[in-house]
């Protein structure tokens, strides 16, 4: 009855959560990319529709910048869009925006963490720690990648999205991240909503992985 109140909330919540984030990080997509099998136009794409996604997260922050809840984890270091636009008009040129169109799954993830932000702070926190602790963990392989399979400069345009110009010191970011998780001011039963909803977040963003995989299939 008390190991769930001895153990830190951070850990529950990454350790129920590991199927499905294994699930999302070995998608053949992502495995293709990172192995070098796929071209720059796929990872155009693919950074498309993370713009879908940080737009839903990032749109709702002013609003729940005071919100007990979700509060504590709207970071403006962390905040995405912009360098996802500058990475954007260097991928497509000055009319990106006009090309672009989610995806059916990247449409419901979407529309999902913009639920979330409107109705529900906790499950807010949900996508918020699978995005962003994400983004500065395995997020910088996928930066290397495109640095040395596109010749992107490093840390310039095209892997800005990557670059957390405002973190001076990640492992302790993500510290300090952990330790909000553990001071969620929310009951049990809400911390297991959370869990709940982490997990539906990488499925979520498995189902843009495989639809990104039927569109750029590799040559049999």
């Amino acid at each position: 009855m008390d190991a769930p109140a001895t153990t830190p909330f951070s850990t529950l919540i990454r350790t129920a959560s590991h199927e499905q984030h294994t699930e999302a990080e070995n998608s053949s997509f992502m495995s293709d990319m990172l192995g070098g099998r796929l071209g720059v136009a796929a990872y155009r794409r693919y950074t498309e529709q993370l713009w879908f996604v940080y737009e839903a997260l990032e749109s709702a922050s002013g609003v729940l910048s005071s919100d007990p809840v979700a509060g504590p984890f709207i970071r403006p270091e962390l905040a995405r869009t912009t360098q996802l636009e500058r990475d954007l008009a260097h991928l497509g040129g000055p009319g990106w925006r006009r090309a672009m169109e989610p995806l059916p799954a990247t449409a419901a993830y979407a529309a999902r963490v913009a639920e979330c932000a409107r109705d529900w702070p906790a499950g807010y926190v949900a996508h918020h720690y699978t995005r962003y602790l994400g983004d500065l963990s395995g997020g910088q392989i996928i930066r290397g990648t495109a640095e040395k399979t596109w010749g992107f400069a490093r840390k310039g345009d095209g892997v800005r999205f990557y670059v957390f110009e405002g973190i001076a010191n990640p492992a302790a970011f993500k510290r300090e991240y952990r330790e909000l998780l553990d001071a969620l001011p929310v009951d049990d039963l809400e911390k297991q909503r959370v869990i709940e909803e982490c997990k539906r977040a990488f499925a979520l963003n498995t189902a843009v992985f495989q639809e990104l995989g039927r569109e750029f299939p590799l040559s049999a």
